[in-house]
């Protein structure tokens, strides 16, 4: 008979010392590999996280260098472009182009006589002649 206020009740299982012991040291061990095991998973996606920022960095500066080079060359194209276009305007004129024919390719008008005076070069001197070779002088 079942007393009022009780429920029936299981028979208990009966487990020796030596079964606690096997049971505690086989969650033991199963729970120590899946530590070791997580800990060898975050040690790697440490190392890989390392890795990838020093390559970011390096990339970073690699890329900043060709954007300075780059905005050098521009920068340089564009005053030549600009000195360019101040020439095709000096050029365009009659005035310009008789200046060039004057001056560089020694043309003289109608009615001029182009006179041309050679000056004899100063000699180099010996220090000079001596840099092309590739010696200095020291004292």
């Amino acid at each position: 008979m079942i007393r009022y206020g009780q429920e029936k009740r299981k028979p208990r299982r009966v487990v020796s010392k030596k079964d606690k012991i096997v049971k505690k040291n086989k969650t033991s061990s199963t729970s120590g590999f899946y530590y070791s095991f997580l800990t060898v998973i975050l040690l790697l996606c440490l190392i890989q996280i390392t890795v990838s920022a020093v390559l970011n960095i390096s990339k970073i500066i690699s890329y900043k260098a060709k954007i300075i080079q780059i905005t050098k060359t521009r920068d340089t194209a564009k005053a030549l472009n600009e000195q360019l276009q101040d020439n095709i305007k000096n050029f365009s004129n009659v005035a310009g182009l008789e200046a060039i024919a004057r001056n560089n390719l020694k043309m003289s008008g109608e009615d001029e006589v182009l006179v041309i005076i050679n000056t004899p070069k100063e000699e180099k001197k010996e220090e000079d002649k001596l840099k092309i070779i590739g010696f200095k002088k020291h004292d």
